[in-house]
């Protein structure tokens, strides 16, 4: 019997990572956390690659086919790429996403110097009682959207001496909120995945239980643009499971209270026996799960493959409704993602 999962210390570390602010190369405040968190469990050796992931090694009961787990903590967010002469910024992308999905979200930006100046994200004829029926017709893109600040300025110097200038990140605000065992929140994807990831390593702990093989925990902060585990996964791992999470949508079997095992996404079908043997953990441990295949989804698990990476790959998650949108999962799926992870660091 697998350890039981403790749910509240799951969605306590989810809270505060969600609410860490995370873009894909910003991500450093969340590796950090995730280390914090980590750090006290004797067991784990932790250290960050040059590139800013967090591994930790797990020594297992044995050591010859050494394993490892993936999950990502960066996520969807902007860059400034123009400061406007009215002081309003306009924005670059961070991640793949339609502008419509944050149209009217606040955001905070980033500045070179440690300052934080919030604002939010509007489509610059926002006015109906200005623009009429172009406020409706407008196509949200790069030259449509900016940024309103939440200061006095006018002019783009105006801007400028808030210590803002091109290049600055900007996060989107998660919007949090814990009701009826869900969980709604910008970027689920993926620090669902890691607090599942971050709760079986307390449970197996506190049980006394070590992996079957040594594993290693690669928390990665360059997914979101396609290569986060391009690095850092150690050349001796023989197997790396993904655990990121599973969309929800028309035509797929995911939904928010199973994980999911995705045996095929954009980038082609996942390792078939390794799949095979994760669905089988699943079943002896009565773990409510699904298999999904995703069209228009990648994985750090094929960012390990694309860099040369010799090792069996799959990929499981917590069942994630309106991905890359304002998303939403239940505990139950995040408790069956944690107790996948231990099924399978304990086979």
């Amino acid at each position: 019997m697998l350890p039981k999962v403790d749910t509240t210390y799951l969605i306590d570390f989810l809270t505060r990572l969600l609410n860490t602010p995370s873009p894909t190369g910003f991500a450093d405040a969340a590796i950090a956390l995730t280390e914090e968190t980590l750090a006290p469990f004797p067991d784990l050796s932790l250290s960050r690659t040059r590139k800013g992931a967090l591994v930790a090694r797990w020594q297992g009961r044995q050591d010859d086919a050494p394993r490892a787990l993936t999950a990502h903590v960066d996520t969807l967010g902007a860059m400034v790429k123009e400061i406007k002469l009215d002081g309003r910024l306009k924005l670059t992308k961070i991640g793949s996403f339609a502008w419509n999905t944050v149209e009217g979200e606040g955001c905070t930006v980033h500045t070179r110097g440690g300052g934080k100046v919030r604002g939010s994200i509007l489509l610059a004829k926002a006015s109906s009682h200005v623009y009429g029926k172009a406020v409706g017709e407008e196509r949200r893109d790069d030259d449509s959207m900016e940024v309103r600040l939440d200061a006095r300025v006018a002019f783009a110097d105006e801007t400028r001496d808030l210590g803002i200038g091109v290049g600055d990140f900007v996060s989107f605000d998660p919007r949090l909120e814990l009701t009826e065992g869900f969980v709604r929140s910008r970027h689920l994807d993926d620090k669902a995945g890691v607090a599942a990831i971050v709760a079986a390593v307390k449970a197996l702990s506190e049980a006394g239980l070590k992996p079957a093989q040594s594993a290693y925990l690669h928390i990665s902060n360059y997914e979101e643009v396609g290569h986060g585990a391009a690095a850092g996964i150690p050349p001796e791992v023989q197997e790396l499971v993904a655990v990121d999470m599973a969309a929800i949508g028309d035509g797929q079997e995911s939904d928010e209270f199973h994980a999911t095992l995705c045996v095929k996404d954009s980038g082609g079908p996942y390792h078939h026996g390794l799949s095979n043997r994760l669905r089988e953990l699943a079943e002896a441990h009565g773990i409510p799960y699904k298999v999904d295949i995703y069209p228009y989804y990648g994985s750090d698990g094929e960012a390990a493959w694309r860099a040369g990476g010799d090792m069996a790959v799959a990929l499981i998650g917590p069942g994630v409704d309106a991905s890359h949108n304002y998303e939403r999962t239940h505990t139950e799926a995040l408790v069956a993602a944690a107790q996948w992870v231990m099924a399978y660091l304990l086979s």
